[in-house]
């Protein structure tokens, strides 16, 4: 199929799912879709390797050629023979075409979960924890059921590319689900033009990429895609809910991949405590509060930045997550992130002296400022952070320790829809373009109005203030620029902490007051 024929195929398979949703939460709904696919992927992919095998026997010239039905039969039940091609096993009861043959069968929702069973026993190492049990005690109707089987059985994922196919269709469900949630949707998808800015500007060849926010994996897709999959990379990464775990699981095996993925809280159990990666990559959750900041060591490794020291805050994650990334960031390394706009001005006492730190220490590379409305179902304007262990001209890149390039990318993007704003692919290589160059080569133009490569000592000179506007000249320094929706939630924050502090108090007066008496 044509590009534009796969976009409307795509859009046509979701939109029959959606009409099969019946009374089940919008929410819950890709829980029970996307395992029903990944299931389908299995199943395409052993059923095209067994009829790669037969093919193999069955050609005198090849050296699987025996000429003996038994020894033919025995190496296609041969599990090796599958393993050494990526694929996993499949039993009759967990297959594809049993589940289509039941599908209106009054007890199909039980035999899912029992082919999930069947799976994840079968494959441990790749799917323990991964295939939810969820179809039997769920709303979904058998009808339901059938449907989305019937769906997924379509002829055209039987060939040659089903499993492409199949893979896509992954990704396009995912991110629909997402824009459905809005706002939630955030919490497992990043859209597709910012991870795409972001690996173009990192250029993922080869080592360790770490992505300790995962989401559903879409990061680690497309570093690999970038390399066009030829094996160079090793995943790691970590997510804090255990659904969306599964999700990113299933998103690596249907691409191709594997990755080192635990369940967990990167900022209070780091479950990769000695990893360095040559690429952190990451879209954090944007300001978070009340996280946890007192149950950090004093002591913690990762505070450290440079000769200098960070302290966390419960104000707002978003210094902790940036100190954790440049903990994480092997020697030559680097670190490219999303961030709040606030992160880039913010005159709270801890978060500005790690700003500063950060840029004292050499370690900020590059700041790019995004278009609004690039997030599903949140209007809060966001930027790009670099952070670099190479910019003393060191592994293949130029010396560039006194500097730190701005981009003003906020009158970028095209409205894809009323709500929703995308990078266009012009628009992605002239920001990585401009990136590329200035770590690897020369120092690029000026152009005013969208990038300039400023000294440190004009960044010390605006207070640190980190907004590329300042200095490419489409902002005046008139003080914090921190966004309505960022300050808001913030102060909010504060003032129940006051009222808190306040009841506290009053309680006091009125104990002493009452013990006179």
């Amino acid at each position: 199929m044509s590009a534009q024929a796969d976009i409307i195929f795509e859009r046509e398979l979701w939109e029959t799912a959606v009409t099969l949703r019946g009374t089940v939460a919008p929410a819950d709904y890709k829980h029970y879709v996307l395992p029903l696919l990944f299931l389908r992927y299995l199943s395409l992919r052993f059923e095209q390797r067994q009829q790669q095998i037969t093919g193999l026997l069955r050609d005198p010239r090849s050296e699987y050629y025996t000429g003996d039905p038994e020894t033919d039969a025995e190496i296609l039940k041969d599990r090796t023979e599958y393993e050494k091609a990526n694929v996993l096993t499949i039993p009759e009861e967990a297959s594809w075409d049993y589940l289509r043959r039941h599908a209106r069968a009054g007890d199909i929702k039980l035999k899912l979960d029992e082919a999930m069973r069947i799976l994840e026993e079968r494959h441990p190492d790749k799917l323990q924890g991964v295939l939810p049990r969820i179809y039997a005690n769920s709303n979904l109707e058998v009808d339901q059921v059938a449907g989305l089987i019937s769906l997924f059985s379509k002829d055209i994922f039987a060939k040659t590319n089903g499993a492409d196919l199949l893979g896509r269709t992954y990704e396009y469900f995912i991110s629909n689900f997402a824009s459905t949630e809005g706002t939630r949707g955030g919490e497992f998808f990043t859209p597709s033009s910012i991870v795409r800015l972001l690996v173009e500007m990192l250029e993922p060849t080869a080592g360790k990429i770490f992505d300790p926010a995962c989401g559903s994996g879409g990061m680690f897709v497309q570093s690999a895609r970038f390399t066009q999959h030829d094996g160079g990379l090793s995943f790691y990464g970590q997510e804090r809910i255990e659904t969306t775990w599964r999700l990113c699981k299933m998103n690596l095996i249907l691409h191709g991949l594997d990755g080192q993925i635990a369940i967990g809280n990167s900022l209070l159990g780091d479950v990769h405590p000695g990893l360095k990666a040559d690429i952190v990559i990451a879209n954090p959750p944007f300001n978070q509060r009340s996280w946890g900041a007192d149950k950090v060591d004093e002591h913690d490794a990762r505070l450290q930045i440079g000769y200098g020291r960070g302290q966390p805050t419960d104000s707002n994650a978003n210094t902790m997550w940036m100190m954790h990334f440049l903990s994480h960031l092997a020697d030559g390394g680097t670190a490219g992130y999303v961030m709040a706009n606030g992160s880039m001005t913010t005159n709270t006492r801890e978060e500005k002296a790690a700003r500063q730190a950060l840029v004292d220490e050499g370690f900020v590379d590059c700041i790019v400022q995004l278009p609004d409305k690039l997030f599903f179902g949140t209007g809060i304007p966001c930027c790009l952070w670099f952070l670099s262990k190479n910019r003393g001209g060191t592994h293949g890149y130029r010396y560039r320790r006194d500097e730190i390039l701005f981009v003003d990318a906020r009158p970028m993007g095209a409205m894809v829809n009323r709500r929703q704003r995308a990078l266009t692919d012009d628009e992605i290589g002239c920001i990585a373009g401009v990136y590329r160059r200035y770590k690897r080569y020369d120092v690029p133009d000026d152009v005013p109005g969208f990038c300039k490569i400023a000294l440190l000592d004009d960044v010390r000179g605006h207070d640190y203030k980190l907004t590329p506007g300042i200095y490419v000249g489409t902002q005046a320094d008139d003080g914090e620029e921190e966004p309505f929706e960022e300050v808001m939630p913030r102060m909010i924050e504060e003032l129940r902490g006051l009222f808190a502090e306040s009841n506290v108090l009053q309680e006091g007066i009125l104990g002493d007051l009452e013990g006179l008496v």
